[in-house]
């Protein structure tokens, strides 16, 4: 005796169920911008223990601090995520080990938030800086 499905006693298509699925189908879609997936990629990145923010000066004055900075692009047929990535490390530090820690994380918390796949991330080591020395007392 075989298992199936005996269609003369399957329950009729429901029509309320197919006129649900095209309401919910025709209400639009979601498109995020790159802007965004860079920002993703950047505060994840800054996140990895072993990377650094650098100071920005303008003429000798402290404007703020910089962390990553990303390039974010979208293609191909189902919509991967390429990025180049910039980033300064701690030294000393394993400069493999941190960045493999940033692979995984910018590429899981792509897909959690985004639902993009990251197809590749190249990434650039733009630095090796110390730790800044402790403050002198007076």
């Amino acid at each position: 005796m075989t298992a199936g499905v005996d269609l003369a006693k399957a329950p009729p298509p429901d029509p309320a169920a197919d006129a649900a699925d095209a309401e919910i189908a025709g209400r639009g879609r979601l498109e995020i911008a790159p802007s965004v997936l860079r920002k993703i990629v950047e505060y994840n990145a800054d996140q990895v223990p072993g990377t650094l923010r650098t100071e920005r000066r303008v003429a000798g004055f402290d404007v703020g601090d910089a962390g990553s900075a990303a390039k974010v692009s979208i293609g191909g047929p189902d919509g991967d995520v390429d990025v180049r990535l910039e980033l300064a490390l701690q030294y000393p530090g394993s400069v493999r080990g941190v960045v493999d820690q940033v692979r995984g994380l910018v590429a899981a918390e792509l897909a959690r938030l985004t639902g993009y796949r990251l197809r590749s991330l190249a990434v650039t080591v733009t630095g090796l800086r110390g730790l800044p020395p402790p403050p002198r007392l007076r």
